[in-house]
């Protein structure tokens, strides 16, 4: 008799557990993710070193433009997430159309923040930055085209050959990254850019075709970035 209790016992406390095990399992994790968001965030959480190798991999499939580029941040709160960007972009290129070779090589910087849409997710793996950058770049850049005919002395020509014209520009990124922890302390991510040129002087002769750190020299674009990131053990 007393078997046959103890089973019955058994078989309703493996009833119960399959039923509610699943909702009370929900529930646990509910309140772990709860008491995540719940815990007070230290001010500074770390200094991460960030490598941009979309400018390698351009050039790699055949780009006319070279960048390399790095940058170091901060994250404080895990909401906010000041940066300082520094990099070099070169290109010697000819147009097709129009026969002009152009060469520039320079540094640049970038300076900004971004802010963290998932600051109160903490338990997340990765983090949806929104922000803005502000660019500088000062370079020089040589120019050649083919010679020009005289338009009054139809058989002189004049040849077209600029070299160390000196130019600067600044201008405007506003950045959206994606960025997601893979291993220990290395993250992989990209952020889309839509870049807004300021200002760039120009010379009396010419102007510049490629902006090192902005690119083509246009009023406005996009561009994406590829960065491998690291965070400092400190």
């Amino acid at each position: 008799m007393k078997k046959n209790r103890i089973s019955t016992y058994i078989i309703a406390l493996l009833t119960v557990s399959s039923l509610f095990g699943l909702p009370v399992t929900a529930f646990a994790q509910d309140k772990n993710i709860k008491e995540a968001e719940d815990i007070q965030q230290p001010f500074y959480q770390g200094t991460m070193v960030n490598v941009d190798v979309s400018g390698l991999l351009g050039k790699a499939f055949g780009s006319e433009y070279t960048s390399t580029e790095a940058s170091i941040e901060c994250n404080l709160l895990n909401k906010y997430f000041p940066v300082f960007e520094l990099g070099y972009g070169s290109t010697d290129t000819v147009n097709e159309e129009t026969d002009i070779h152009y060469k520039t090589s320079a540094p640049y910087f970038r300076i900004g923040a971004g802010y963290n849409i998932f600051s109160k997710k903490p338990y997340l793996p990765g983090k949806l930055l929104v922000g803005a950058r502000l660019g500088f770049s000062s370079f020089s850049y040589d120019v050649e085209a083919p010679a020009m005919t005289d338009p009054v002395w139809g058989e002189i020509t004049i040849p077209v050959s600029f070299e160390g014209i000196k130019s600067n520009a600044s201008w405007l990124e506003l950045v959206a990254e994606v960025r997601t922890n893979v291993y220990k302390n290395f993250h992989l991510g990209f952020s889309l850019r839509y870049k807004s040129l300021f200002s760039v002087k120009k010379s009396e002769n010419s102007e510049p075709l490629y902006i090192p750190g902005y690119g083509k020299n246009k009023s406005s674009g996009f561009g994406i970035t590829y960065n491998i990131s690291y965070k400092l053990p400190f």
